[in-house]
């Protein structure tokens, strides 16, 4: 598929505060991420929090600015965009946030927090009862909502009122940063119903950005795993088996409500590395079962396989 979104060399870096015998750090969230993110596909990223996830998602749409390389959708560079063109590049490119009580204003409607992107964009619509109503309704709220305060509301009716949002504009690609984190397991199933039948339905492109590994498996055709800012791992199918020792922790890790197949998770042993310290090899080597000598100096590159899997690490798995 052709690329939608283009990844080349991603990096950002975040300073310290430095004062008296207070030298000045710099921490690498996000480290040289190169990815392609296909047309109508849906791409998972996978980690721990504080692996960069959330930080990648506000680079591709640059919400954040990099401090190196490039992003680029559908065929435009948009970090060489002025204020003027990346404001009507973001028409096509959008976002859903975690948490759904801070991303509404209490002080607006619910029909004015859908219609937001309209003014923000100065784009005039003929008939806004109308569209607001639309808008609502694909998303599965009662149209009647409008002029409630995001209060009244629950936290699932809230996070379809972002989803109603995002989709104003008619965009193709949004970045969905833990959209479900925040919200009951039952509510969850229902986000992502809907999320998987918008997706279908109007040919989006997606990037999900998860902790959890089952659910990103499920809902996304392929998964990007990240350790400290890198990408360690790129499963080409989501269901493929991980090889990375990281991502099989991780997989290994995830509740298994079957009992009958229910196992001991295998708890990683060892110590993070700080973020403003990284060894100069595998940032993984320190928790690593399988980790040698060459682990602890040299950086492992990711390499793509005859499959399409990429991965970055001197010894994997399977």
């Amino acid at each position: 598929m052709t690329p939608l979104v283009s990844l080349k060399g991603l990096t950002r870096d975040f300073a310290s505060g430095s004062g008296f015998l207070k030298p000045r750090r710099v921490m690498r969230a996000v480290d040289d991420v190169t990815l392609d993110i296909p047309r109508g596909s849906v791409t998972g990223v996978v980690g721990e929090s504080g692996c960069g996830k959330s930080t990648l998602g506000r680079l591709v749409l640059r919400l954040l600015a990099a401090t190196s390389g490039s992003v680029t959708y559908d065929g435009a560079d948009i970090g060489s965009l002025p204020p003027a063109a990346l404001r009507a590049m973001r028409r096509n490119m959008q976002m859903v946030f975690q948490d759904p009580y801070s991303a509404i204003d209490p002080r607006y409607t619910i029909g004015r927090a859908v219609m937001e992107p309209y003014q923000v964009q100065r784009i005039a619509v003929l008939d806004p009862k109308a569209r607001l109503a639309e808008l609502m309704a694909m998303v599965g709220l009662n149209p009647g909502l409008a002029a409630s305060y995001p209060h009244q509301l629950s936290g699932g009716q809230k996070q379809r009122v972002g989803i109603a949002r995002a989709l104003a504009l008619n965009p193709a690609f949004l970045v969905l940063d833990e959209p479900t984190a925040s919200l009951d397991v039952s509510i969850q199933a229902q986000i992502i119903g809907l999320l998987e039948g918008l997706q279908r339905d109007l040919g989006l492109t997606y990037l999900f950005i998860s902790h959890d590994l089952s659910l990103v498996r499920y809902f996304c055709d392929r998964v990007v795993v990240m350790y400290l800012g890198r990408v360690v791992e790129v499963l080409p199918q989501a269901r493929a088996t991980p090889r990375h020792p990281y991502a099989r922790a991780l997989m290994n890790s995830h509740f298994e409500p079957d009992p009958a197949r229910r196992k001991t998770v295998q708890m990683l042993r060892g110590v993070i590395p700080s973020p403003f310290n990284l060894p100069p090899g595998c940032a993984f080597a320190a928790r690593c079962p399988a980790a040698t000598a060459l682990c602890q100096t040299d950086r492992p590159a990711l390499v793509t396989g005859t499959d399409g899997h990429q991965i970055a690490c001197h010894h994997p798995q399977g």
